[in-house]
């Protein structure tokens, strides 16, 4: 295994886009690669624009109704649990270790199995009350799901809660092997509203941002217009590089896996191309 290179990033102001687990995940990696990341979330999340159909989606997961339910990010197992009964009004961007998030156990029947997108989902899972059956090994993306996805039986039917803005690559790639997928808007992405301090640190100077989705990309734009050309774009993953790209941002560091530490890695080999990047570990 190659040996972590500490401190590749000393000295560098890294904006962190995502609050939550994930980012306390994130800075608490890029603190030990020696930057000075700051969290100033760039996306918030809202009720979907039809809480009853996710509310009878949730019914029909709790009675058994589907072979399979997937979940795409803990902001979605969060919502399920709304769905189930807690207040939705303002969705965490993932569940956080020890702390009872995301609430009210999600129904599950126990002839129903679980896909999670990553080790970060299906931990909100846990936390939740709920087993997991099945996370990629190759990636935490929607495609990789697609490709490993285990039950292939034609007819087999699958839940899918997703963003009301996701990508069809997951529905499609179910339907493609004669699964019947649900898909049912489990939660809106909209543009955060900093604070002051937060818009303090999107006008100062940063040496680089983490996108990690086309949605943030798109916020980044909005919020940050005057962004330094030399700011270095490091995206989590190929879909997400080409979608910021669309969005304006000349991108820099595009990671080969979604997951912290290739992000990172891929970050501080591009400041540093002589080192090679630390071992995956299957982190997410």
């Amino acid at each position: 295994m190659t040996e972590a290179h500490p401190q590749r990033l000393a000295g560098w102001r890294v904006l962190v886009p995502r609050a939550g687990e994930w980012g306390a995940r994130a800075a608490a990696r890029l603190r030990a690669e020696g930057a000075d990341p700051v969290i100033v979330p760039l996306i918030a999340f809202a009720p979907p624009s039809d809480p009853a159909a996710l509310a009878a989606a949730a019914s029909r997961l709790a009675t058994g109704e589907y072979d399979w339910v997937v979940f795409t990010s803990a902001t979605t197992v969060s919502a399920l649990a709304g769905a189930a009964g807690a207040h939705v009004g303002d969705l965490p961007d993932a569940a956080a270790p020890g702390s009872g998030s995301p609430g009210p156990l999600v129904a599950v029947a126990p002839t129903t199995r679980v896909a999670a997108v990553g080790e970060a989902t299906a931990e909100a899972l846990e936390l939740a009350g709920v087993d997991v059956d099945f996370v990629p090994e190759s990636d935490f993306s929607a495609r990789a799901l697609v490709e490993e996805w285990p039950a292939r039986m034609p007819g087999l039917r699958v839940f899918a809660p997703l963003s009301e803005i996701a990508a069809p690559t997951l529905v499609d790639g179910l339907r493609g092997y004669g699964l019947e997928v649900d898909e049912v808007g489990a939660y809106c992405t909209v543009t955060a509203s900093p604070d002051d301090a937060g818009r303090a640190v999107l006008a100062g100077p940063l040496d680089a941002v983490l996108v990690t989705s086309g949605s943030v990309a798109r916020a980044l734009v909005e919020l940050a217009p005057e962004l330094d050309p030399s700011t270095v774009i490091a995206c989590i993953g190929p879909r997400t590089a080409q979608e910021a790209a669309e969005a304006g941002l000349a991108v820099d560091v595009v990671a080969a896996r979604q997951s912290i530490r290739a992000l990172i890695d891929a970050l501080a080999v591009a400041h540093h191309p002589h080192l090679a990047p630390t071992s995956e570990e299957n982190s997410p």
